[in-house]
């Protein structure tokens, strides 16, 4: 989907080398700079499976000589990733000025948690800070019990790599029309912020509450987590009035009484220990025998191994062993294009290509 693209990953942790190794996985062509003083890097102990099917070179970028080929990589290429905190590429001498004055036509992401400006654009963090100060954790769990949400997923990856990603990609149209490149400003805390948008939209309806546990997603016995007998868990979230019949139905409940209010939220919380207490006698497999294949909009909860031997997840491949890791299938799917295995690089193994082709770009720029 993205061949004769070239984008040039600067090495950093998270969110960035996700973007790059997604964009890897569409076709690009990325080359990531790994830190030559490697003896540092969390990464030097074994490969990252986020630089599959990436390019390596290695580069001090203490030293000046390096600093000019990662600059000349980067004039090449069509875009740059970058993920440091901000002020230390103007300190390396390769900040968007720079680069923009030799290559007007590179996309330049920058990927940082509190963004490129703000009191806090140069104090550290991580993605429960980002999301929290945004406000994108404040739903993340029933009334009385701390926010929580799965590691990364909303705030490095959501809120992150993919808010860079779009940035990116919508930057790579607009160069490809006009010849001018941007500089992408993807801050975590801006994305998070952004994929509440759905949620906040509930506002016009009445049906969002500054108050968690009263909202029409946040709070009601339709809407939830329950343990199982066995300690495993499953998730029911029945909003719509045909679904909820189902369900009701399926549970052997009476659809009249208190289950009749489904959107009064006077009643959720009686009906929430109702269900909890119900879904406690049986096992996980009970219920999801009782469920599957029906519209009651009833899941189970499954670490990701135990997710690969269900039925569905096998049957669409989401997950395989890799190198005795279970990773993740490319997402999302295309008609005309399916993304081959990529192997993992060796930190620096491609530095002979990546010169000799740099080399050959140098000599073409000369004789233009």
């Amino acid at each position: 989907m993205l061949s004769g693209i070239t984008i040039v990953e600067f090495e950093a942790l998270g969110p960035a080398p996700f973007a790059g190794g997604f964009l890897a996985e569409l076709g690009a062509e990325v080359i990531v700079i790994h830190r030559a003083d490697d003896a540092r890097s969390p990464a030097a102990a074994s490969k990252s499976p986020l630089d599959r099917g990436k390019k390596s070179i290695a580069l001090d970028l203490k030293n000046v000589d390096d600093v000019q080929i990662a600059l000349d990589l980067a004039c090449q290429a069509d875009a740059l990733i970058e993920g440091f905190r901000p002020g230390v590429m103007e300190k390396l001498g390769l900040c968007p000025e720079v680069i923009h004055a030799h290559a007007p036509h590179v996309v330049y992401g920058r990927m940082t948690g509190w963004g490129q400006t703000g009191p806090l654009c140069k104090t550290a963090g991580h993605d429960l800070n980002y999301i929290a100060r945004s406000g994108a954790l404040w739903y993340g769990s029933g009334v009385g019990q701390a926010p929580v949400t799965p590691p990364t997923l909303l705030g490095d990856i959501g809120g992150g790599a993919l808010y860079l990603m779009i940035g990116l990609l919508a930057g790579l149209l607009q160069a490809r029309r006009t010849g001018q490149g941007t500089v992408v400003d993807a801050a975590i805390v801006d994305g998070s912020a952004h994929m509440m948008g759905l949620l906040m939209s509930l506002q016009a309806t009445g049906s969002l509450s500054q108050q968690r546990g009263n909202s029409l997603l946040d709070g009601p016995h339709w809407c939830g987590t329950y343990r199982c007998s066995d300690g495993a868990y499953v998730t029911v979230q029945c909003l719509e009035p045909k679904f909820y019949a189902e369900f009701l139905r399926l549970m052997g409940l009476d659809a009249g009484g208190d289950y009749a209010q489904q959107f009064d939220p006077a009643v959720w919380p009686n009906l929430t220990r109702d269900l909890a207490d119900r879904f406690a006698l049986q096992s996980q497999a009970h219920w999801i025998g009782i469920f599957d294949g029906t519209d009651a909009c009833v899941a189970p909860v499954y670490a990701p191994h135990d997710a690969m031997r269900d039925p569905h997840i096998a049957a669409r491949g989401l997950w395989h062993e890799d190198q005795g890791m279970i990773a993740p299938a490319p997402a999302p799917r295309f008609s005309n294009f399916n993304p081959a295995p990529a192997e993992i690089p060796q930190r620096d193994g491609d530095r002979v290509q990546i010169l000799a082709r740099l080399s050959s770009g140098r000599a073409d720029v000369k004789q233009t």
